[in-house]
């Protein structure tokens, strides 16, 4: 069988505009949605040079027609600890009533400039106390927390410094009594930071932890397989928790010209055991999506990108949210026994 996501025929809908620090970007929400209301909490930009992401809120009754709860951001990078950083592509779950945010920082704004090919260029800035050597501006990951979903609080950090380590999300609950967690480093650092080592191929991987502090050594989890993935996996959406096991939805990055840096992100799709889901029971060898529609092929930012950053599981279908060519905000959704169905192999 095949699965099919329909897109919104109101897609974007979020779009940059309306307050300064969000006029160029909008993009990788994440969403919540809780007693009968949608909850969006969009990485934002007012600008590409320095590119300062934020993270603003907005609230919708229906999932499609948003507007924003407050003027400002609720997240910002002095918030995670730099002024002169970025805080980006928020996924966002409720645990036990209380609601937390995995986000990725970058202590300092990149200048960025888009080339409408491929991956933009970008170049470190001269901040106060820095000295634009990149590898003090690697992106760290950090888990923030919320009590009524709108004042947010950096909680702690997820992963260590010095390595570029994010698409870290939270399952949307416990597993056996403890939080469990994806990342998707650039590196391997042991528990006690006492090593670095590169990774064969960035992949997903998972740890698990008592207290949100301490976390276990990570395992492995997937690595790119099939020529869709390219080079590159990383988690997309919170794990949605199925009858059949944790359905992960994740992103493949492919390099079609890499003289231009010219890549095509598209969305796979695996299951993990309820109990232990360091157990893969299977994956699909094709993508469920990829771009197609104009908004997802041509953008400000960079093109042929679908990024989903969120899922809501409603009336048995999944309200896929995610960023499009790095520019705008988008919906498509799915019926979830399908795409169950589709990753299990069922005829």
């Amino acid at each position: 069988m095949t699965v099919r996501f329909t897109r919104c025929p109101e897609n974007p809908i979020v779009v940059p505009g309306l307050y300064e620090w969000r006029m160029a970007t909008v993009f990788n929400p994440g969403v919540l949605y809780d007693e009968g209301r949608f909850y969006m909490y969009e990485r934002a930009a007012g600008g590409l040079r320095p590119f300062h992401c934020y993270i603003g809120m907005l609230e919708s009754e229906d999932g499609v027609h948003f507007v924003h709860v407050r003027d400002e951001p609720v997240f910002t990078p002095e918030m995670a600890g730099s002024k002169y950083g970025s805080v980006q592509d928020p996924r966002v779950v409720q645990i036990d009533g209380v609601y937390y945010m995995t986000y990725a920082f970058r202590p300092y704004a990149w200048n960025s400039y888009p080339t409408g090919l491929g991956v933009p260029e970008s170049h470190e800035v001269d901040y106060p106390g820095f000295d634009c050597r990149s590898e003090k501006n690697q992106t760290r990951s950090g888990i923030a927390v919320s009590t009524d979903r709108v004042h947010w609080q950096h909680h702690c950090w997820a992963t260590p410094e010095g390595i570029d380590d994010r698409d870290v999300i939270l399952f949307p609950e416990r597993i056996r009594g403890k939080f469990v967690l994806l990342r998707r480093p650039l590196q391997y650092v042991s528990p006690d930071h006492s090593s670095i080592q590169s990774v064969d191929a960035p992949g997903i991987w998972i740890c698990s932890s008592d207290d949100l502090e301490t976390w276990s050594e990570p395992t492995l989890l997937a690595q790119p397989e099939y020529e869709w993935e390219g080079g590159r996996i990383g988690g997309s959406t919170p794990p949605i928790k199925t009858d059949r096991g944790w359905l992960v939805l994740y992103h493949g990055v492919e390099d079609q010209h890499p003289p231009t840096r010219r890549v095509c992100y598209r969305l796979g799709a695996m299951m993990l055991d309820l109990h232990d889901p360091t157990v893969v029971l299977a994956r699909a060898p094709s993508f469920v999506m990829e771009p197609e529609a104009y908004y997802e092929r041509f953008g400000l930012y960079i093109p042929n990108v679908i990024f989903p950053t969120a899922s809501v599981v409603k009336d048995g279908l999944v309200y896929l949210y995610y960023g499009v060519c790095d520019t705008a905000i988008a919906l498509a959704t799915a019926p979830l026994e399908d795409l169950v169905a589709y990753v299990m192999g069922d005829g």
